[in-house]
């Protein structure tokens, strides 16, 4: 979500000449991914501590209208399941359009308060952005909003290397947490045996979840194989994309997987599970990738095998995947975002 909000709010400076505000809100507030220099950053001059959720939410609110009160945007996008009914409540009233974006499974649950909020509050924002078709057609169901756009994210281009060969390794990125099923991923290669290829995955812990503990444990049952490696945080996670041979994800729950994305970017054939929505925007089974049904770990095995097995199909999978996804580069998507976000008024 950070990436490509990041993304946008340097397009939208670069390619239209914006003027660009950034509100920070929540437990962190550093920037992850470089801004430009010409975006204005705010945040409150207060902290957020899960100890006064509370106290500090109704602050928040306070502080998201008289920011957006002062400074009078034209438009604003607000990203987040749970941050985008804080918007509209911050701004509930003001003539000022919002327009949200869910960033996350659309039959994600999200308690009794978050979904009848959501129920209650999205028919009020100027516009509702999907990330994916199976995303818009569920959530059009629920809420009474007639101004939608279905919009993948933005997926950079990474530039092939001929001076980087490919190495055998299975590479998985993304954050530790448990939807990832890294736990499945370490052993279903495990039983494939075959000394010949890696594992390597690439993501550190997060939502307190202290997976990197439980993993290291998995591996030191399967009597720590010297072929599986957990990488941990890296921040040229490019350099991984480009070694690697095959791009492995195993998934339950996603909205718009940019690791999806950037493995197709560089030219990787991916094995992902079909969960609910996501991957299947951008791979097209046994074209660029393979997709397969959420813990159908035996087929998971044998895509797996096949590709191991196969230079020639990896070959025609990787170069196939790396053109199809340019349908999701960055600067359409940005343009996408630019135009209906700044659309005529009409709510």
């Amino acid at each position: 979500m950070e990436r490509v909000m990041s993304e946008l709010v340097n397009g939208f400076i670069r390619v239209y000449g914006a003027e660009v505000h950034v509100i920070l809100y929540g437990i962190k507030r550093d920037c992850f991914y470089e801004l430009d220099e010409r975006a204005v950053v705010h945040r409150p001059p207060f902290p957020f501590t899960r100890r006064h959720r509370t106290w500090c939410t109704l602050k928040t609110i306070g502080y998201l209208r008289h920011e957006i009160k002062t400074l009078r945007p034209d438009t604003v996008l607000s990203f987040g399941n749970y941050w985008n009914n804080l918007v509209l409540l911050s701004t509930w009233g003001l003539q000022t359009p919002v327009y949200v974006s869910d960033r996350s499974s659309p039959v994600k649950n999200m308690g009794w308060l978050q979904k009848h909020l959501r129920v209650w509050l999205y028919p009020r924002a100027a516009g509702v952005i999907a990330q994916t078709s199976k995303a818009k057609e569920i959530c059009g169901k629920l809420f009474r909003q007639n101004n939608y756009a279905t919009i993948g994210n933005p997926i950079r281009e990474i530039p092939e290397d001929t001076n980087v060969f490919r190495e055998n390794i299975v590479l998985s990125v993304g954050r530790l947490i448990r939807t990832k099923h890294y736990d499945r991923l370490i052993r279903l290669f495990h039983e494939l045996n075959r000394p010949d290829w890696r594992l390597v995955i690439v993501g550190g812990d997060a939502q307190n979840q202290n997976l990197m503990a439980e993993l290291q444990k998995i591996l030191v049952g399967l009597g720590n194989p010297s072929n599986i490696e957990l990488a941990g945080t890296q921040k040229d996670v490019e350099s991984y994309l480009r070694r690697a041979s095959i791009f492995a994800f195993t998934s339950s729950s996603e909205g718009f997987p940019n690791a999806v994305g950037e493995a197709m970017s560089a030219g990787l054939p991916v094995i992902s599970y079909d969960c609910v929505a996501g991957p299947s925007e951008m791979i097209s089974d046994g074209v660029n990738g393979y997709l397969v049904p959420v813990f159908d770990d035996a087929l998971f095995q044998r895509r797996l095998l096949e590709l191991m097995d196969s230079p020639e199909r990896r070959e025609q999978f990787g170069r196939r995947a790396r053109e199809d996804i340019r349908a999701f580069g960055v600067e359409r998507i940005v343009e996408k975002f630019y135009q209906f976000i700044t659309q005529t008024r009409s709510h």
